[in-house]
């Protein structure tokens, strides 16, 4: 991890430098925000970030927002003052570290911000065999396309390549084409001049330029308009940048990783993608598969994440009863292992007894909302519905449905439709791309449908948001 220090705070800045370094951490210091700002439009990229609680937190966090740097912020000070800590992360900091830095709160930090997001768990024959191909081509120069349904963990698997690659001491930059505007991806990707449109008010250094030397991961690419996927294939083939608003082009040594979820052959195909850059990403291909296709990996992993998250809520680690495992096998599993991730937290938080039992273990199944094309996993949500039928021709089934489609009566369908959208993003916590797909809708129809909500005065969940903040 990557950590940018702003601030002085006397000898113990130096303290927590060492602390984090000893878990890891790539660290760098700078005195002001303004200079840090800098360091970060320069391209020094940062994973997080801690500020001095007495410097001007609200003008570093308004900054980023304004120039899109997104990178988490976390305060810390020499005061143990409640109400300051309060302030910081009303102010909109992810967390306040009291000093003198206690090493595991340090730690633990480092921990949360990272998520644990570079560790794989597996045992399934099926991901074995892709991992094999992984370890295989990583120290090459080829660039890769990582495939799969959403949840599949593409990036931790391009994360893992980066640290199998010759390239592993330089950055690991990640940018998710599907969350950043049509007209602002390309800044991001390639950088901009002061002045080259409205809000760029300094020079800032493009992902490309981040990644010189390193790996560049482009999640998400399908979402990419067409004018851009052009400007990126002449990166791609002169490999040279020009920023927006710059004539000057340099060179950029970057190892190119692209992830989607959608059939690039179809989407060639449909005309949404260029056939000559998907064979420039494609020269590689991990397709990895669904959970459903995995069985072996869900026990492995649902006994991963109760152990994960009864250490982050400091309750007590429970088995599994045997009940709780067979309904985990049999469920479908369409948000694949993030949808696992998610009930397992939750069953950790609402288990009360000895045992994880099946009442804890609250499966979500909104494959019935999704019209997109992806035939396994409308297979495997048919399946699941077919194994289900006996229960759902009950008669207190069929009140229950009743009950339900009497509720909607009175209401208009874009009333319906709105509440449908909303509760779906805030279940993928503000993630726009996994709502799109469970709503079996594109990205840019999401989006515009997002902005007319929010136009209207509709609270909109940002990305990473919770419910509960959400509905704040």
């Amino acid at each position: 991890m990557k950590l940018l220090i702003i601030g002085r705070l006397d000898g113990h800045i130096t303290t927590a430098s060492q602390i984090a370094m000893s878990r890891g951490a790539k660290v760098s210091q700078i005195d002001s925000i303004e200079a840090g700002l800098e360091a970060l439009r320069a391209g020094q990229g940062a994973e997080l970030v801690m500020c001095d609680v007495a410097l001007d937190l609200g003008e570093l966090i308004r900054s980023l927002a304004a120039e899109r740097i997104s990178v988490p912020v976390v305060a810390c000070g020499l005061s143990t003052d409640p109400d300051l800590a309060v302030e910081a992360i009303k102010t909109g900091a992810k967390e306040y570290v009291p000093l003198p830095p206690d090493p595991e709160l340090i730690a633990a930090v480092l921990e949360a911000v990272a998520e644990e997001r570079h560790e794989l768990v597996f045992k399934d024959p099926s991901m074995g065999q892709v991992l094999k191909l992984a370890e295989q081509v990583a120290p090459s120069e080829a660039s890769i396309l990582i495939t799969g349904e959403s949840g599949t963990g593409k990036e931790i698997m391009a994360r893992y390549i980066h640290r199998h690659s010759k390239r592993v001491e330089e950055a690991f930059v990640a940018v998710n084409c599907a969350a950043i505007p049509e007209n602002l991806l390309e800044s991001e990707l390639f950088g901009h001049e002061k002045g080259a449109f409205t809000g760029a008010v300094a020079r800032r250094v493009g992902r490309f330029e981040e990644a010189h030397g390193g790996t560049l991961l482009l999640d998400e690419v399908s979402e990419m308009d067409p004018r851009l996927q052009a400007k990126l294939l002449r990166v791609i083939q002169e490999r040279e940048v020009s920023r927006v608003g710059g004539n000057a082009p340099f060179r950029v040594d970057v190892r190119l990783i692209a992830t989607t979820n959608r059939n690039l052959a179809d989407e060639v195909a449909k005309g949404t993608f260029r056939e000559d850059l998907f064979y420039r990403l494609n020269v590689v291909n991990l397709s990895l598969p669904a959970l459903r296709e995995r069985p072996a990996d869900v026990e492995l992993l649902a006994e991963h994440f109760i152990a994960k998250y009864a250490e982050a809520n400091g309750v007590p680690k429970l088995p599994l009863s045997m009940a709780a495992r067979q309904e985990l096998q049999d469920h479908a599993w369409r948000g694949n292992v993030r949808e696992l991730e998610n009930t397992m937290h939750r069953a950790v938080l609402l288990a009360q007894g000895e045992q994880i039992r099946p009442e804890d273990v609250l499966l979500t199944d909104l494959g019935e909302l999704s019209g997109d094309a992806n035939g396994g996993a409308q297979e495997a949500a048919a399946t699941h519905a077919a194994a289900a039928s006996g229960a759902a021709a009950s008669g207190a089934a069929r009140a229950l449905a009743g009950a339900e489609t009497k509720a909607l009566v009175g209401r208009t369908v874009a009333e319906v439709e709105r509440e449908l959208i909303i509760d779906t993003l805030k279940h993928c916590l503000g993630n726009r791309t996994h709502a799109a797909n469970i709503l079996g809708i594109s990205i840019r129809t999401l989006r515009n449908k997002l902005k007319a909500y929010a136009d209207y005065g509709v609270a909109v969940p940002l990305p990473g948001e919770s419910p509960t903040r959400a509905a704040m």
